[in-house]
């Protein structure tokens, strides 16, 4: 379909900003396009550019890369939910589920997810762009978006590199996009993706604290719960073990009694072992009986693919990098993928406690990079010499006073139309499918608001949509998720 282009540019033009590498501070184009999503034609505006970032003394401090897409024959969008979608890092561009997962356009991969030649991308017959509109969203330092230091300053990263400035600057700008585009009546969603999980549990609190936004829904695919993830603590080690049962099962490293039955069979017998077995085995430490850790080990071992005897070795606590490097040491010498460990490595020595590489990752930027650089240069007409981030530097990142879940769980209190859901892939070996679920139990301890809270499990990893069995399901649940938490004329009321 014939594009139409329009651009809107404040302060500086393109072309002045390309000679010095520099691109505006405030600047959109808009083409038009359709795609055709469950057989049916959905026309569509993408509008793409910058929008900034002010700081409390309405200086500009940072301006934001997005891509909008809205439906175009929806005459009154006041019943029409928008969804403003991130990914994760922290310092990653919002292109993994943008030209991956809900946008109007996908990878041209095969059916398992992986890259083929020539790179590109192709419509999405599943893109949500039917029911809801998206925008995504590119933090400082990632896509394009980048801070703005004035002339003889020096940049403060603590505006900026941490989960509370992170969460703190977003929600302004969001807050500014909604005005801008006249979406506040809209039914409102947030979806975030790995540490996107952590940003949009604390965005949840802050938009409707600070700005006054009250959202739907609140999206996790794949979260990253710092709570947790990398702390190795008991509860970090013990709730990995149904994923050492999946990405085993998945190559074939299961005993018999476990590899002869479907995965979704045995996956709850692995998570009841590692809550109620092996969490307080762990726990015990150095002060455990032999009989009870000689017991815990063979079954470890049963539900991992892993011997006993390496189990020993890391007394019960088994890392999922060593598991990476481990299960296929003696079969094949090959290595399995961090973030999907359906894919396969090679490392220089079989030796070890740690792959080389992310088998998986290096495999995906085949795929998106060239893809996102064609796609919003030729197809959406944003032209510039900048680097287009698909990684970021935004170190030092602070952590501290990470009290996202409490926020979330805030905002649920506090809003009872607010919902969650959550997407995980059984063989993301990252951000494990069960401590998904974990995080889930623990944002509500008291299991008052457990009927607003969904999970939804996939058979690929991190990046589950770039299964297109998955990606059809995924988008499919995300439009039951939709629906379900639309008001549909309800009080907001308890």
């Amino acid at each position: 379909m014939k594009k139409i282009l329009f651009l809107f540019s404040i302060f500086f033009s393109i072309a002045h900003y390309s000679q010095d590498h520099r691109i505006p501070l405030d600047t959109m184009v808009v083409t038009t396009n359709s795609v055709v999503i469950k057989g049916k034609t959905v026309p569509y505006k993408a509008i793409t550019g910058m929008q900034p970032v002010w700081d409390n003394h309405g200086d500009i401090i940072a301006s934001l890369y997005y891509t909008y897409y809205k439906r175009s024959d929806i005459k009154n969008d006041e019943n029409r939910p928008i969804i403003m979608s991130f990914n994760g890092g922290p310092g990653s561009a919002s292109v993994w589920m943008h030209i991956a997962y809900t946008g109007p356009k996908v990878l041209k991969i095969d059916d398992e997810g992986y890259p083929i030649q020539p790179y590109g991308i192709k419509d999405n017959p599943n893109s949500i762009l039917d029911m809801a509109d998206i925008v995504y969203v590119n933090p400082v330092n990632t896509g394009y978006s980048r801070p703005v230091v004035a002339k003889g300053k020096k940049l403060d990263k603590s505006q900026f590199f941490g989960i509370n400035a992170d969460i703190k600057y977003l929600a302004g700008w969001l807050n500014t996009f909604i005005t801008r585009n006249n979406r506040w009546k809209s039914p409102k969603y947030i979806i975030g993706e790995s540490y996107g999980g952590t940003r949009v549990m604390g965005l949840a609190a802050e938009l409707q604290n600070s700005q006054w936004m009250y959202l739907n829904g609140v999206i996790m695919v794949s979260p990253a719960d710092y709570k947790v993830l990398r702390t190795q603590s008991s509860v970090d080690y013990a709730i990995n073990l149904p994923y050492f049962t999946a990405a085993a099962w998945y190559h074939k490293m299961l005993p018999p009694a476990l590899q002869n039955k479907d995965l979704l069979a045995i996956l709850p017998e692995a998570e009841n072992y590692a809550i109620n077995n092996l969490l307080p085995a762990i726990a015990k430490g150095g002060f455990i009986s032999d009989d009870e850790k000689n017991s815990v080990a063979k079954k470890v071992a049963y539900y991992s693919g892993l011997s006993e005897k390496v189990i020993l070795q890391n007394n019960l606590e088994v890392s999922p990098s060593f598991f990476w490097k481990e299960l296929l040491r003696d079969k094949t010498g090959q290595t399995i993928g961090r973030l999907d460990s359906r894919y396969l490595g090679l490392d220089k020595r079989e030796i070890g406690t740690s792959p080389d590489f992310n088998s998986e990752l290096t495999s995906w930027l085949h795929s998106f990079t060239p893809a996102i650089n064609y796609y919003i240069r030729e197809e959406l007409n944003f032209k510039t010499d900048v680097k287009y981030n698909l990684f970021g530097s935004v170190s030092p990142w602070d952590n501290r006073n990470n009290n996202v879940r409490e926020g979330l769980r805030l905002a649920m209190a506090q809003n009872p139309y607010l919902k969650v859901l959550i997407q995980s892939g059984y063989y993301d070996g990252a951000t494990t499918y069960f401590s998904a679920k974990y995080t889930m139990w623990k944002t509500d301890p008291s299991g008052k608001m457990k009927d607003r809270f969904f999970f939804k499990g996939y058979r690929s990893g991190h990046m589950m949509y770039l299964r297109n069995e998955d990606l059809q399901q995924a988008n499919d649940d995300l439009r039951t998720f939709i629906n379900q938490s639309l008001a549909k004329g309800k009080p907001a009321k308890y």
